[in-house]
């Protein structure tokens, strides 16, 4: 506590310059993942496969996986130089005191006095931020449904649909956003300076609820939850799950088609009551083995404790966060930076103070990638350890043809954007040669020297 006294001490000086910097790091992180797409780029500019995936995607396929992932590159740069341009003109014309004093002369004009307070008023400004962002945002979704994904055959969405959930998000946002911004502010108001350790178990709380209510409330607005109906796959899945011993509850099988191409599958649910969600296109265009092969995978992590440790990892993050907040929170002069001068709002000092924080997200967002594919490869060596080596590899290979997946990738923009290892590397990690998976995994340190991708 006495090291956060301190440092709260040292930013909160009257001319430190908190625009300068917030704006400083925005553009420096836009350049940099502009530079590393740039590197992609190059890569995606290739005209041959990789050479393990020479015998198993035709030079079409390839081609056209190539194609996408530069129309995506190019997208990318795009929507960020128009988020960039947008996060900028908010700071260099003071949207946010402005909108913060907009909307209170809303409350004060049509809301009864007893709905007047700091709660109220921030309520109803993340509520107006929110519909402000979705107006903006806009034209890049349209544009990503619309044009990018109807190109590569990948969108299913009807203008209607696209609009519904619109909608629908809209909904849920002014359902679910003021009892939880309500509980966070009466939080820090209430709790003196140690506010933020009853912030960390709220926090945690709120995922538990969230992560049971899903499934059952908020999933059904979107899509169609099936009970996978008894065959082969229902049988196989089943007796993958008693092997294990998984909890499993139910077995669904989600319309994702109604939407997208994209093939996947998870699993979600408490520690003691799992569900197992299959997209109906894999199913399609899947054999049985490999879709079981695929949930092997998928239950590898389950096994070896990978979900337990992420979770555990954003509950320790959650409490930095919470911790580093209660620095920032009577931070004058990062609120006077930004037009507040007479009134210091939580909500607003939580906003900005989540920009001031960028670069170290930047630093875990790497960090939390780099574990992530290692996980990949656990759980890939997981499902080869249980006889489902060539199944799952075939698989894989589907699933990347099917989505037209970066079949390569340069090495800093991987380790800094993907959180699966590209697809060459895993048939690597399986012995994949013609078509058969013929050599066991090797310790994945070895997997990535051999691959020129060390993490």
């Amino acid at each position: 506590m006495d090291f956060l006294q301190r440092l709260a001490r040292f930013l909160d000086r009257p001319l430190f310059p908190w625009k300068k910097l917030i704006v400083g790091f925005s553009l420096a992180q836009y350049a940099f993942e502009g530079f590393l797409s740039l590197r992609q780029y190059q890569m995606l500019k290739q005209t041959r496969p990789p050479k393990v995936l020479k015998s198993e995607v035709s030079q079409e396929v390839f081609d056209k996986s190539q194609a996408y992932g530069r129309a995506k590159a190019k997208y990318s740069l795009f929507s960020g130089l128009y988020g960039q341009i947008q996060n900028t003109a908010f700071i260099y014309y003071d949207v946010l005191p402005k909108l913060w004093s907009l909307t209170g002369s809303w409350l004060l004009q049509y809301a009864p006095t007893r709905f007047s307070g700091e709660i109220s008023h921030s309520i109803v400004f993340v509520l107006t931020f929110i519909a402000i962002q979705q107006v903006i945002s806009l034209p890049t979704s349209i544009y990503h449904t619309f044009v990018l994904e109807e190109k590569f055959g990948f969108n299913k969405q009807t203008p209607k649909l696209f609009v519904t959930d619109i909608l629908k998000g809209q909904m849920l946002a002014f359902i679910l956003t003021p009892p939880i911004l309500a509980g966070f502010l009466a939080i820090v108001q209430k709790a003196g300076h140690n506010f933020f350790y009853y912030l960390w178990l709220f926090g945690a709380g709120l995922q538990v609820f969230m992560i049971t209510i899903y499934p059952i409330t908020i999933l059904p607005l979107f899509n169609k939850l099936s009970p996978l109906q008894p065959g082969d796959l229902k049988t196989g899945v089943e007796a993958l799950a008693d092997r294990l011993k998984f909890p499993l509850h139910e077995l669904y099988v989600i319309d994702g088609s109604k939407r997208s191409a994209h093939s996947n599958a998870y699993f979600f649910g408490m520690p003691w009551k799992k569900h197992i969600v299959i997209y109906d296109t894999l199913i399609e265009k899947s054999e049985t083995k490999e879709v079981v092969a695929v949930l092997a995978h998928e239950l590898g992590h389950w096994s070896l404790g990978h979900t337990t440790k992420l979770f555990g990892i954003s509950q320790a993050h959650f409490f930095y966060l919470f911790s580093l907040f209660s620095v920032f929170i009577n931070n004058k002069s990062l609120y006077q930076s930004f037009g507040f001068h007479t009134e210091y709002p939580i909500i607003i000092g939580f906003i900005l103070f989540s920009d001031a924080l960028a670069p170290m997200d930047t630093v875990i967002k790497l960090l939390m990638n780099i574990l992530s594919r290692r996980y990949e490869f656990e759980a890939d060596a997981f499902a080869q350890k249980l006889g489902y080596s060539t199944e799952l590899a075939k698989s894989l290979i589907k699933l990347q043809i099917q989505n037209l997946s970066t079949m390569d990738a340069d090495w800093m923009y991987a380790s800094y954007h993907f959180s699966h290892p590209i697809l060459s590397e895993r048939l690597g990690a399986l012995g994949w040669v013609d078509g058969k998976a013929v050599a066991p995994l090797e310790k994945v340190s070895e997997v990535e020297k051999a691959s020129g991708r060390e993490l």
